[in-house]
């Protein structure tokens, strides 16, 4: 837009200039020539007088030779064919010398090398011609400068238009820019980005107006965390006392598949309101090395992998690779994907994390040696294996939320292979 506008009012102001300038410079021409002119005819008319009151022809002789270095040359010819003031009547001129003679009449010529003024006088000797001649120099005297002078004030004109559009151009967009920024950072997930009310009356009125719409969209999450968060609250006390009883029911059997089912009801309970309470992201976290988060979870997860009986195991095939996404959040991712292989597969089930760089992106393999899904990719609330879905929905949205993704298959183990691809944090920032 800023270009834009200094583009807008450089061609405006260029267009006024030079709707001004050519005429002046045109008047600024006809003006010197008009100048020029003038003086040679009052010279010719000047030397006239002088022939008809002066005898001497010695006098009038140097009276024309004073004349000629004032202004235009002047020069006389006489009826007798001799030339006062010049050695000859310059070849231009002596066709209008002639014509004069003939006509005895005055008038203004052009020739190649400028203007003759003739001015025929008749005394008793004969017709003499008075010629006063103004040169192409002479006519354009001072025209180059004014021409200078004229077109150095256009640009300086221009060159000040345009510093002025700059400014004005960045009153204007510079607070529309920074809307947009906080636009982008709300979009991002940074609530509590402010924009800053200045600028235009109406870029004014409309940062306003996206502060009390960030500040409503904050209150709403807030109020939502809040009723999510008492649900789960309200929900665990009935799930306990479910819990307490099955411990109450004779079967065996069926008090063994009632504690699956509120096992189940309990996870799911606590994978919404997880979700739900997750603090908002930061929109450019710090780069975080993945090998290192994964060993870290591996780690971690090890102990109950041992007491299951599971082989478990992480492979990383390259080293120093940084996301742009914050520790905690793809410990998260992680500890979900983990957690599911450990709720939904059998003990023994073999479990591998792998990352490796391809291309610019970084893929982390979650393998395991489970059935794997029954029905293909699961949705949210659904899946193949009797849970929820809501695990696989969350690390979704956080690959989602830095800039990747997450896609399901069979994995290598015979299970199913969770591949989440996260753009590398050097490719994220070009």
């Amino acid at each position: 837009m800023r270009t834009r506008i200094i583009w807008l009012v450089a061609a405006s102001t260029s267009a006024i200039v030079v709707a001004f300038v050519v005429p002046l410079c045109l008047l600024v021409a006809n003006v010197a020539r008009g100048r020029a002119l003038d003086r040679a005819n009052e010279q010719a008319q000047n030397v006239a007088t002088l022939m008809v009151s002066v005898d001497n022809p010695a006098a009038l002789e140097r009276s024309v030779d004073g004349l000629s270095s004032d202004g235009p040359t002047v020069l006389i010819a006489r009826a007798d064919g001799t030339v006062v003031g010049a050695d000859e009547v310059p070849p231009d001129s002596q066709a209008d010398v002639a014509k004069a003679r003939d006509t005895t009449s005055s008038f203004v010529a052009e020739t190649a090398s400028g203007v003759d003024v003739v001015v025929p006088v008749i005394t008793e000797d004969g017709t003499h011609i008075v010629l006063a001649i103004a040169t192409n120099d002479q006519l354009r005297a001072g025209v180059n400068r004014a021409w200078a002078t004229l077109i150095a004030l256009g640009l300086l004109l221009v060159v000040g238009s345009i510093l002025l559009a700059r400014d004005l151009s960045r009153r204007i967009s510079v607070p529309v820019t920074n809307l947009a920024d906080v636009a982008h950072r709300l979009r991002a997930g940074e609530i509590r980005a402010r924009a800053a009310e200045a600028g235009p009356p109406e870029v004014a009125e409309l940062g306003g107006a996206l502060n009390q719409l960030a500040e409503r969209i904050e209150d709403l999450v807030a109020s939502e965390r809040e009723s999510v968060a008492d649900l789960g609250h309200r929900l665990r006390t009935p799930v306990t006392a479910l819990r307490l009883d099955t411990d109450l029911v004779d079967d065996p059997g069926v008090a063994e598949r009632l504690r699956d089912h509120v096992d189940h009801l309990q996870r799911s309970i606590d994978a919404v309101v997880r979700d739900a309470q997750r603090p908002v992201r930061e929109p450019l976290p710090a780069a975080t090395d993945v090998g290192e988060v994964a060993t870290a979870r591996v780690d971690f997860w090890r102990p109950l992998a041992e007491d299951q009986g599971r082989v478990m195991r992480a492979e990383l095939t390259d080293r120093n690779a940084t996301v742009r996404m914050s520790r905690g959040d793809l410990e998260e991712l992680l500890d979900t994907l983990l957690d599911n292989v450990f709720a939904h597969t059998p003990e023994g089930a073999p479990v591998a994390v792998r990352v490796r760089v391809v291309d610019s992106t970084v893929v982390i393999d979650v393998a395991d040696g489970g059935p794997g899904l029954v029905d293909g990719a699961p949705s949210r609330g659904q899946s193949g294996s009797g849970s929820t879905g809501l695990g696989l929905d969350i690390v979704a949205r956080i690959a989602r939320s830095a800039g990747g993704s997450l896609h399901l298959r069979r994995s290598y183990l015979g299970g199913l292979s969770a591949l989440v691809t996260l753009p590398l944090a050097h490719a994220n920032a070009a």
